[in-house]
């Protein structure tokens, strides 16, 4: 089947709004090369999970096809025209498969030696898109957090050198009370400035405290989850004849209800959201800092948050793969300063994707070492590469950055 043949009938499996952003712009999908809709349809089945951000941008990149002239819509989308695709391709069922789709069209792609021009057609359109549609600016200044190092001793290893010289470093921190302090400080900053999914709390462990003003997501809680997700795993690399490619598939395929995600999370978008961090991250059932890490670089690209504050927790420590798959009941050992490294590591991602969303140059940024006197702070207000050793707390870093 071509775009052209597309009717309103053959979304009727898509969930309700993904359904009705369908139909509503049926005659805009209908004029789209395949090449380029079945990516876009891969965004829109999607649509009753995604976060409002993800659905404002959606909706407006609709809005923005709808609206082109005869001249622009050339220009735009000629050099998808130009990919060439195979009848096999054109037969599949890329209505209600158009994630499956997008694989399978990949691979030819690449066979057929069409993928440099592919991605200069996706990269175009993306620049044209970005000029046309800018993303829109944060109601407030974004503030970011790391907490790293929970159960570690003090070290030689040079915290926070890559943040540095982008802001002030204190080395006389009193730790007494810091983590309830940001966590009390964020619950407030929620409550000042309320709105759907905008202030979060990842930890990668056991959450110390949830203000119901926060979305809290922890390695802790989805141990039930990840069990079963493991469980899956091990079955699926223990038949013969499977291998990453499978593995992948069968991850792909998952819904929140295949690890009981549906009835823990009564939010189907918290609950989608958790589950895809378990099934699409590498790594993230296994060790918490790749969870915690993971989890705040998809809340930043998805959701584009007011608040981030993520907390770090010893990982275990590595094992054979055969032993870290396997559900044990064993006491697991963990590598609190081995963890320290990779909190330190994650804090540094954690602020260069910050920069990344609109309203940079106003956010803030502070990572803190758990229950030691070591603290950086990032902000418009902050002196950079600077270092203070007057003593302080996070109370007052917090007054001075935000």
């Amino acid at each position: 089947m071509l775009p052209s043949e597309l009717k309103t009938e053959q979304f009727s499996s898509y969930p309700p709004q993904a359904r009705k952003l369908a139909s509503d712009h049926l005659l805009t999908l209908r004029k789209l090369p395949l090449s380029f809709l079945t990516s876009l349809l891969r965004e829109v089945i999607e649509y009753d999970y995604k976060f409002p951000a993800e659905r404002r941008a959606l909706d407006r990149e609709l809005a923005n096809l709808a609206a082109l002239s005869t001249r622009q819509w050339s220009e735009w989308l000629d050099e998808f025209e130009q990919i060439k695709m195979s009848p096999a391709l054109e037969k599949f069922d890329w209505v209600n498969s158009p994630a499956q789709f997008v694989e399978l069209l990949s691979a030819y792609l690449w066979t057929t030696h069409q993928q440099d021009a592919f991605r200069k057609a996706a990269t175009d359109y993306g620049n044209r898109l970005h000029a046309a549609v800018p993303p829109e600016n944060p109601p407030i200044a974004r503030l970011g957090i790391a907490v790293v190092g929970q159960g570690a001793s003090i070290s030689e290893y040079p915290l926070f050198r890559r943040l540095r010289s982008h802001g002030a470093y204190y080395t006389q921190v009193n730790p007494e009370g810091g983590l309830q302090t940001l966590l009390d400080f964020v619950a407030q900053r929620a409550k000042s400035h309320p709105a759907p999914y905008a202030h979060w709390y990842i930890d990668g462990g056991q959450e110390a405290s949830c203000d119901p003003a926060l979305v809290c997501v922890s390695y802790q809680t989805l141990e039930p989850a990840r069990n079963i997700l493991l469980g899956k795993m091990q079955r699926h690399s223990e038949a013969p004849g499977n291998g990453p490619e499978n593995l992948r598939s069968l991850m792909a395929a998952l819904r929140p209800s295949d690890l009981h995600l549906d009835k823990s999370i009564p939010d189907p978008v918290l609950a989608r959201f958790q589950m895809k961090l378990l099934t699409e991250g590498s790594g993230t059932q296994i060790f918490s800092t790749t969870f915690a890490q993971w989890a705040a670089r998809e809340t930043l690209r998805r959701v584009q948050p007011l608040t981030l504050l993520v907390r770090f927790a010893p990982r275990q420590r590595q094992r054979p793969m055969n032993e870290l798959l396997s559900v044990s009941t064993q006491k697991i050992e963990f590598d609190a300063q081995g963890s320290l490294v990779d909190g330190d590591m994650g804090a540094y991602y954690n602020w260069i994707n910050q920069q990344r969303l609109t309203g940079a140059e106003q956010s803030a940024f502070i990572a803190w070492f758990e229950n030691h006197n070591e603290a950086i702070a990032i902000g418009p207000a902050v002196p950079r590469g600077t270092v203070s050793k007057t003593p302080t707390d996070l109370s007052r870093i917090l007054s001075w950055t935000v």
